[in-house]
């Protein structure tokens, strides 16, 4: 006999294992099923590893760049092997703490591999054991995303590494060289800069980054250069081969070939959807031409009852965009809403970037907002006449808010510079709220500290900044 679910959810990542949450919170029964630990990629190969790592690559270049604060080390030394170690202790801490929520929440959790019989049923296989029938009235599908490859560059885990493998390392890479110069490759990158490793990015486009304000890539370029960190955009690494016990890339530049030696490479070059073996085809539901799930405003697919969020129906790539997709789904299958209303706060969704310095924007950059047709006011402050970036001895970077200019109401923001990814929920408070700028401007912000950039920000859009000379007309 089948096992009994209301909701079956195939995948326990940021999207998945919310949605099982609220549905238990709501009283409805949901089955959470996944083939690897809890939290998905995130938790345990992603947003989690990358950001206890770089935090601690922080601590030691600030420590390294020290001395003309009067602080001057001797001897500093990085053990790996304790830092990984600390790192996954606080993934297994965090595992422990969905799986409480999940006990609590009455959801149950199978590890195991699921595949659709019907738009009523699927199967599941747990190591060791036969597979299981589930029969569900729906089904949710969040099963995430996973590196790409190259033809030339396999991933083999010891020489080419994801992500999840970069991350891993329990000797520091002597040369890296980092193949994709977006998002993860410069998280990454970045990281084993400062804690000491020679550092190659090679990007194809012509600007790291690509699709992000170019004022923003260039003060995050300014710090990779000042760091040792050697950027190649605009070309295309080639191949690699074993040379001398080391591995040699041959980079095709705008200036000609040339060949960067690297103890590991790490391929970042985007990432693809998990959808194999799930049964989906059979089952009806269609992919679109890069084989992610086409799902509709309200997360169904083109099977009536199949839903699917998070990385598996395509970008953006964020895990609190998967979080807030799960979180409407259980309140829409419960019956809480009509609809799930994503339409009204896709443009609300704030990305964050952790380079060093940091970058973050949400809404409409003042570019966007231009083509969209609208007058926009904009203001800009830079971290280098904040008094608490100054005494942080992080300068770099600016705040930068956009405005409609008839309702002066805030459109979007954008930052580069310290605590960026901190800094950015400000912003999206005032636009989900409909603030204007008069409204951030006329509120007081203590002093000294880094929000007093959006605040001033704000008034330099009204031209009323107290911190920044007035612009001549």
């Amino acid at each position: 006999m089948a096992r009994q679910t209301q909701t079956l959810i195939i995948g326990a990542g940021p999207g998945g294992y919310v949605a099982a949450l609220k549905l238990g919170q709501l009283g409805r029964k949901a089955l959470l099923v996944d083939r690897d630990a809890l939290g998905g990629e995130c938790l345990n190969y992603g947003c989690i590893p990358s950001k206890a790592l770089i935090s601690a690559a922080r601590l030691v270049h600030r420590a390294k760049n020290s001395k003309e604060a009067g602080i001057e080390l001797e001897g500093l030394r990085v053990n790996l092997e304790k830092l990984q170690a600390w790192k996954e202790g606080l993934i297994r801490s965090l595992q422990g703490g969905i799986q409480t929520l999940c006990r609590g929440n009455q959801v149950e959790v199978l590890k195991g591999t699921a595949r659709f019989l019907s738009p009523k049923e699927a199967e599941v296989a747990s190591d060791g054991q036969g597979p299981e029938k589930v029969a569900f009235e729906n089904a949710v599908v969040a099963t995430g995303s996973s590196p790409m490859e190259l033809p030339k560059f396999k991933l083999d885990g010891s020489r080419v590494l994801s992500s999840k493998e970069a991350l891993e390392l329990r000797r520091l890479p002597q040369r890296l060289t980092v193949i994709g110069g977006g998002v993860i490759g410069l998280e990454i990158g970045t990281l084993y800069a400062q804690l000491g490793s020679q550092v190659t990015v090679v990007e194809y486009m012509d600007q790291l980054l690509a699709g992000i304000s170019p004022d923003l890539v260039q003060v995050v370029v300014k710090s990779l250069k000042k760091m040792g960190v050697e950027v190649y955009t605009g070309s295309k690494a080639l191949e690699y081969r074993q040379k001398e016990g080391a591995l040699e890339v041959v980079i095709q530049t705008p200036q000609g070939s040339v060949q960067v030696v690297a103890d590991r490479i790490l391929l970042s070059v985007g990432r693809r959807p998990h959808t194999e073996n799930l049964g989906l085809e059979a089952l009806g539901v269609r992919l679109d031409e890069q084989g992610f799930i086409r799902a509709g405003e309200n997360f169904e697919t083109t099977v009536s009852g199949i839903y699917a969020i998070g990385d598996v129906a395509g970008p953006p790539f964020l895990a609190h965009k998967a979080s807030r997709e799960g979180v409407l789904l259980a309140e829409f299958l419960c019956g809480k809403v009509r609809s799930p209303a994503w339409n009204g706060i896709k443009g609300l969704v704030p990305w964050a970037i952790f380079t060093d310095p940091e970058i973050a924007a949400v809404g409409l950059s003042e570019k966007e907002a231009k083509a969209g047709g609208r007058e926009v006011l904009a203001g800009r402050f830079p971290f280098a006449a904040s008094g608490r970036a100054l005494t942080s001895r992080e300068p770099e970077g600016f705040v930068k808010v956009i405005a409609d200019k008839e309702s002066q109401k805030i459109l979007g923001a954008e930052m580069v510079g310290p605590e960026a990814s901190d800094l950015i929920s400000e912003a999206c408070l005032a636009i989900r709220l409909g603030a204007t700028l008069s409204d951030v401007a006329s509120t007081i912000h203590p002093h000294p500290t880094l929000p007093e950039a959006f605040h001033e920000a704000a008034e330099a859009a009204l031209g009323q900044a107290i911190h920044l000379l007035a612009k001549k007309a």
